[in-house]
């Protein structure tokens, strides 16, 4: 080839209109991701199109998901197509996430445009390590999500089709595919779409049972059903027949913008105790009712009474050897696990469970009286301690195993009875007087003071762990209630206390109220 040869231009190889159809897909592990990209790609081609998938991996919920990217058009004239290897932000057609916080990255990431981007997302939640390790309530705020997504996208597409898959026995890859076709957002019939499904061997028949199911809910127009989570736990439990009396007080007893919280929390103390606990519930949110109208909550939309209903259920239902026991063994739980590990019918579950109380858990479950003897001798407390320190491995799948947590867990009758409610009841009430006393005087302070038992959860070193940060933060609140910004304060040390482990934030705190003169 000559050199004028080499310096005239290369002949144009389309219009500006031939472009591949672009689609990203975010997925976890164990979502199907590659099978959803890999079902994809044989449908192009099956259509006639040349398709091209790539993949950049995360590592699952502590980084982001797998990102799979496909781009499919047919050849033109018999020229194949130049593909694209990535995503370009404000350039991919079909966003599918698996997950809803992927659908929250993938419009940070750009992907989403509202000119061109069909976003097909589950509104279901798998928890980033993230959350589950905060000490207090660290799930990501998915309303943010919900409203992004209804101004990012061109058109939505989002229901819970993680849900359908776990009920067709498959995973969720076969119900965003169902979505997909649905959508229309390819340009290929829904029978091309279910070959491809029948053709991809053991499980179809489960897979194309949750295809069918979400390609009809996502052709309805009531895509977006959502209760809130409080309802959504409240709904089942409160047909109970025997709770309705329990109910019809709190709806006679209580202001109507603490009922919804207080329902919800008359069914935890129940469920953890019998109904005369749930009746000592009401007895005690009546105290904080009646505080409340006396400072003025009637103006206030009855905060004080909403957190004391949350936190007041919080406190009357404390992790001891007893509720860990009861909710090991529960047939609820074991449905939960088998859905969570995908069991199939052929499969076999076995559950071990590990256990290490310290000798304060065991000698606290004993009736008040003989546990004091024991906690008045700390040479036999030290003994107990070295003899459980260890911990135990308890095989529930066996008889012995099983009976053993079952037996535990069945003196709930005797809980009212030990030592260990004794000294919760104790502490309950104490922090009872200090945020009624506290509310007649400053509102808001009495609100945060209400917030504070969010610090006390969990079991065993968990539990004492954050009865030292409570008891900290009360301590330093007596310092500033007086002030006009106590409440703030409060806050400050509540929010330092939750969210730094090693507790530097919180002495920090602390020694600046100590500068208070």
């Amino acid at each position: 080839m000559n050199e004028q040869a080499l310096r005239l231009p290369l002949a144009p190889a389309g219009a500006a209109t031939e472009r591949p159809i672009s689609i990203a897909i975010l997925a976890m592990g164990g979502q199907g991701g590659g099978v959803l990209s890999d079902w994809i790609v044989a449908l192009a081609e099956a259509q006639g199109w040349v398709a091209q998938s790539t993949s950049v991996p995360g590592v699952a919920q502590r980084t982001g998901a797998t990102v799979y990217y496909i781009e499919t058009m047919p050849p033109l004239n018999g020229r194949k197509p130049v593909l694209a290897m990535m995503p370009t932000p404000g350039d991919v057609d079909i966003v599918i996430a698996a997950e809803f916080m992927e659908a929250g990255r993938s419009i940070l990431r750009g992907m989403v445009s509202p000119d061109k981007t069909t976003l097909i997302a589950s509104d279901h939640r798998a928890f980033a390590v993230s959350e589950k390790i905060a000490p207090a309530d660290g799930i990501a705020d998915a309303g943010a999500v919900g409203a992004a997504i209804g101004v990012a996208a061109r058109r939505e597409i989002v229901f819970d089709m993680d849900r359908i898959a776990t009920a067709s026995g498959t995973v969720i890859s076969s119900a965003l595919f169902g979505a997909l076709s649905s959508s229309a957002a390819m340009p290929f019939p829904a029978d091309a779409f279910r070959a491809i499904v029948n053709a991809s061997g053991g499980g179809a028949a489960a897979s194309l049972k949750a295809f069918e199911a979400a390609f009809e809910r996502a052709a309805s127009p009531e895509r977006h059903e959502r209760g809130t989570a409080l309802e959504k736990a409240a709904a089942p439990a409160s047909g109970d027949a025997r709770l309705q009396p329990l109910l019809a007080r709190l709806d006679g007893e209580l202001p109507a913008d603490a009922l919804a919280m207080a329902r919800a929390g008359l069914l935890k103390v129940v469920d953890f105790q019998d109904l005369a606990y749930g009746a000592e519930y009401i007895d005690l949110l009546r105290r904080f009712a009646d505080a409340d109208g006396a400072a003025g909550g009637a103006t206030r939309q009855w905060r004080f009474s909403t957190e004391a209903a949350k936190y007041l259920a919080n406190a009357m239902v404390y992790d001891d050897i007893i509720r860990v026991a009861d909710l090991k063994t529960r047939a609820s739980r074991r449905v939960r696990v088998e859905k969570e590990v995908r069991l199939s019918g052929e499969q076999v579950l076995q559950t071990t469970e590990y256990f290490h109380p310290r000798a304060e858990e065991l000698v606290g479950a004993l009736p008040a009286d003989w546990a004091r003897r024991i906690v008045a001798r700390p040479a036999l407390l030290g003994w107990i301690d070295r003899r459980v320190n260890k911990g135990r491995r308890v095989k529930t799948y066996s008889i012995g195993g099983f009976l053993t947590l079952y037996a535990i867990g069945g003196l709930r009758g005797a809980r009212r009875r030990s030592l260990r409610h004794a000294t919760e009841t104790a502490h309950r009430d104490a922090w009872i007087e200090r945020a009624i006393n506290a509310v007649s005087r400053n509102y808001d302070l009495g609100v945060e003071i209400l917030k504070c038992r969010r610090l006390i959860k969990g079991y065993s070193d968990t539990h004492a762990r954050g009865l030292s940060k409570y008891d900290r933060v009360l301590r330093a609140i007596s310092q500033i209630e007086l002030r006009e910004d106590a409440a703030d304060w409060a806050r400050r040390l509540r929010e330092a206390a939750i969210k730094d482990a090693s507790g530097e934030a919180l002495d920090g705190a602390v020694k600046t109220i100590g500068t208070f003169a």
